[in-house]
């Protein structure tokens, strides 16, 4: 250490100094502090989240949840003289209510309002940056899970939302009263392009509305992506051709930058094609942002593959919930998005995606008691609806459960379902759409589709050879798991 020249320039050893402000390490929930608030009543500009939180042993609930509040937009670990130059009941979250969890004793769940000033207009990174940041990692909290997020009209008018949404995407589809139908490519990788297009055109021309990329192939060395896309619309415009009906391909424009996205979405406009597709979460919700814009502005529908979703949102404790991610989704802007089939091969509890199909479809305000599992109520202000769409180990014998699930606003995609025909895919297309068509047939009819779905399907394949052997190769195929992250039942 340097020893001062003059006692001018030397530090005092009287630590009784007057001090400048109050410093030192105080608790969170302290009063007066702002954090803990209960009885607080929010004002209708704030954003509100449900945090589902774990407090470390000896750490209480209250502490804990005024924690979350205070490292997600205010406060650091310890009081600092320029707290004194900002208003901070202004900008400090607050913990307005607290409820217990059935069933877990060891968790509770924390209701905060943050004020708007906070987050940056349209930008869905900067919210998350505040409600999903560092406040994770925080060593007093064992789990944190953000369960809902609510965005207040002020906020939510300042995003873009779906591209076109379900009605217009109808409209230009030309096709009504019923499921749209689709089908991933399979094996989703090592296929040369051309054998790819052959793929996509047998689907289509056996009555499937759309074929789509897998999320995972982009511009691999066995298929690059211009070729795969030159191969891929004409298979599109020659199945057109042959059935009389509109068709489409997600076309994967998912890449390493946002410039070779562009290139991507340009070429699949020039080819003609209706539909793209990017993995939104993989790529990120900047580049997520500018594709939604640019398919607004070009008249190019969006789907939405959630790869990566389950690393956030499978863990019941901790993470962010997957009515949130697609609720973000949606706010960002697709047309498509995945959310789930109760009965194939992926998680998803049966009243958790209902609720979350519910938020996605409702276009004026989407109330809790119609989205089982939310902890608000939503306004969309119009904002363009969203198709969910049910993909992953489904095949015909699930068409009554799914229309009886789903309704008509969802897209069924059988990837498996289709490409496993053993007369190939063209049968395995046709085995669907005859499946989906005897199904509303008896909807419409008044007829009960879970009590009485194996024998519409049954009376289908006695004119239908496709069906018949679709139902025989798939006999008592089922995925009937338990869901790791099932809907509790609140007190």
């Amino acid at each position: 250490m340097t020893k001062p020249t003059n006692d001018s320039q030397a530090p005092t050893d009287n630590v009784n100094e007057k001090a400048l402000f109050d410093a030192g390490v105080k608790e969170y929930s302290a009063a007066g502090r702002y954090y803990y608030d209960i009885g607080y009543k929010p004002t209708e500009t704030q954003v509100l989240a449900a945090f589902r939180i774990t407090p470390q042993e000896g750490v209480s609930f209250e502490e804990a949840a005024a924690a979350v509040a205070a490292e997600s937009s205010f406060s650091t670990w310890t009081t600092v003289w320029s707290d004194y130059l900002v208003d901070a009941a202004r900008y400090s979250a607050r913990t307005y209510e607290m409820k217990a969890v059935p069933g877990h004793p060891d968790q509770m769940m924390a209701y905060l309002a943050y004020p708007l000033d906070l987050f940056e207009e349209g930008s869905l990174p900067n919210l998350m940056s505040s409600i999903v940041g560092n406040v994770f990692g925080f060593k007093p909290i064992r789990a944190l899970r953000l369960e809902d997020l609510y965005f207040p009209p002020a906020l939510l008018s300042t995003f873009q939302g779906p591209p076109h949404g379900i009605q217009v995407e109808r409209d230009r589809m030309d096709k009504y009263g019923r499921p749209l139908l689709g089908a991933t490519m399979k094996p989703k990788l090592g296929l040369s392009a051309k054998n790819y297009g052959r793929l996509v055109y047998e689907a289509l021309r056996g009555g499937l509305d759309f074929t789509k990329d897998d999320e995972n192939i982009t511009s691999q060395p066995f298929m690059r992506w211009r070729d795969r896309f030159e191969f891929v619309m004409h298979a599109v415009k020659q199945a057109e051709a042959e059935t009389g009906e509109r068709k489409g391909h997600y076309l994967n424009v998912t890449a390493g930058d946002m410039e070779e996205m562009y290139r991507r979405a340009e070429l699949a406009k020039e080819l003609g094609s209706r539909i793209i597709m990017v993995d939104y979460l993989v790529a990120g919700f900047t580049a997520f942002a500018s594709l939604s814009k640019w398919c607004r502005a070009n008249g190019m529908l969006l789907h939405a593959h959630r790869a990566m979703h389950s690393v956030m949102d499978r863990q019941q404790n901790h993470g962010v919930h997957w009515r949130v991610l697609a609720k973000w989704c949606r706010i960002v802007g697709a047309d498509h998005l995945h959310n789930g089939t109760v009965v194939g091969k992926l998680e998803g509890d049966r009243t958790s995606t209902l609720g979350i199909n519910a938020m996605m479809r409702e276009t004026n305000v989407a109330k809790v008691e119609n989205c089982p599992g939310h902890h608000f109520d939503q306004p969309w202000l119009s904002m363009p609806a969203m198709f969910p769409v049910a993909s992953g180990g489904i095949h015909v014998w699930h068409m009554p459960e799914l229309v009886s699930i789903f309704g008509d606003d969802v897209i069924l995609q059988f990837g498996g379902g289709t490409v496993g025909h053993p007369w190939g895919s063209a049968a395995g297309a046709t085995a669907n759409r005859v499946a989906l068509e005897a199904v509303v047939q008896a909807r419409n009819e008044g007829r009960g589709l879970l009590a009485e779905g194996n024998d519409i399907l049954k009376s289908a394949a006695r004119h239908s050879p496709e069906l018949r052997a679709a139902m025989e190769t798939w006999k008592g195929i089922t995925f009937d798991y338990e869901s790791v992250d099932a809907l509790e039942q609140r007190p």
